[in-house]
């Protein structure tokens, strides 16, 4: 599966642009700010439906402008499909496949799979446990259409819960009500734990793979899975919280405050982790996620790297492109302020490079040279 055709209008700091790209390696060059990134994030867009970036549709739209639009041609088994997005300043966007317009975007998830890498990972090490759930959650749902549908009934459950706690501080407790609520709560949430779990035990494996790639084996890291559910039934968790939860206003207990758990020589990441190694861990955590959306989908999923030399020393940046430009990864799309850069790294690899400038909100394609 690869992206042949990308074209936008009033698309973040773009008015327009056209793009053909090449099946396997595509880089984008120039300065910090003239939007390489926003580039990536289009593609994001189409495939997911949403900025890898940031959350508020609206502000993809150019300054100045009411709308944007993107559209892209996608080719997979040799059958070629048209995804457009349009959105209007104060209303909702719309997807289309092939002229077809979506009735729910979570229809659309996971038809066109893809991986991002980029600087922003960061948070997923140096944040609470949001995003880590984010991250396992995002790979999952482009893998499991009920898995999505799952996590959109749960969290309005745990919404509609929360909204009755809140509600008690000023009236009786009612312990029926509440009890309705659980009910609601444990049956998606039960799945969810499941398939979390299951996703887990396949996922360390590629990641202990990709990481000891990326090092060397250098040192002994650990990814695991900690859930409140691991050692107790949602049920017995809720009934068991239940005056905490009034006396806090918010339920305490469930999937909802899963976390992935990451140590480095039996020591947490975050705190005791080197620049070098949790810049290795992120990688290593993504293309992981490449190799289990693959194994889903059966088909490669689009594999971006955004600004990812400058965060890495020459060795780990060796490692990745003799690992990204074997046969096991599919189209490729690089971001770097040096277009030498992108050659040398290049240089002795085999494979269809398409390299682009961008400059002040234009994109155009240049000519590759090794001489």
């Amino acid at each position: 599966m690869w992206i042949k055709h990308l074209s936008a209008l009033n698309f973040k700091n773009y008015a327009e642009f056209v793009i053909d790209f090449s099946p396997e390696v595509n880089a984008f060059s120039g300065d910090n700010g003239a939007g390489k990134t926003n580039l990536l994030d289009a593609i994001h867009y189409l495939s997911l439906c949403k900025s890898y970036f940031n959350p508020i549709d609206s502000q993809q739209i150019k300054h100045g402008n009411d709308f944007f639009m993107l559209q892209g041609i996608f080719q997979r088994n040799e059958e070629e499909d048209i995804v457009s997005c349009s959105l209007k300043r104060n209303q909702k966007k719309k997807f289309k496949r092939n002229k077809k317009e979506y009735s729910r975007l979570a229809d659309h998830i996971g038809l066109f799979p893809l991986v991002m890498i980029s600087p922003n990972d960061s948070i997923i090490i140096t944040e609470g446990s949001e995003e880590r759930r984010r991250f396992m959650d995002n790979v999952i749902s482009q893998t499991d259409s009920h898995y999505l549908d799952l996590l959109i009934s749960y969290n309005r459950v745990l919404q509609n819960r929360n909204g009755l706690l809140k509600q008690f501080k000023h009236r009786s407790f009612d312990s029926d009500l509440l009890s309705v609520y659980d009910a609601q709560l444990v049956e998606p949430g039960n799945q969810i734990y499941i398939q979390r779990k299951l996703f887990m035990e396949s996922f360390t494996k590629l990641f202990n793979k990709h990481y000891s790639f990326l090092t060397d084996n250098a040192e002994p890291v650990t990814l695991s899975y900690e859930s409140q559910l691991n050692k107790n039934t949602f049920l017995n968790l809720l009934e068991q919280s239940a005056e905490r939860d009034q006396a806090l206003e918010r339920t305490t207990s469930g999937i909802h405050k899963d976390d992935l758990i990451f140590t480095v020589n039996d020591m947490p990441l975050k705190k005791f982790g080197s620049q070098g190694q949790q810049k290795s861990f992120l990688i290593a955590l993504k293309l992981a996620q490449y190799d289990y959306l693959t194994e889903k989908k059966s088909y490669k999923p689009l594999l971006l790297l955004d600004d990812i030399f400058d965060k890495l020393d020459d060795k780990r940046i060796k490692r990745l492109m003799e690992m990204v430009s074997q046969d096991d990864f599919g189209q490729i799309f690089i971001t770097h302020t040096n277009l030498d850069k992108i050659r040398d790294v290049f240089k002795n690899i085999s494979c269809d490079l398409r390299t682009f400038d961008v400059a002040m909100g234009t994109v155009s394609e240049t000519l590759m040279s090794y001489d």
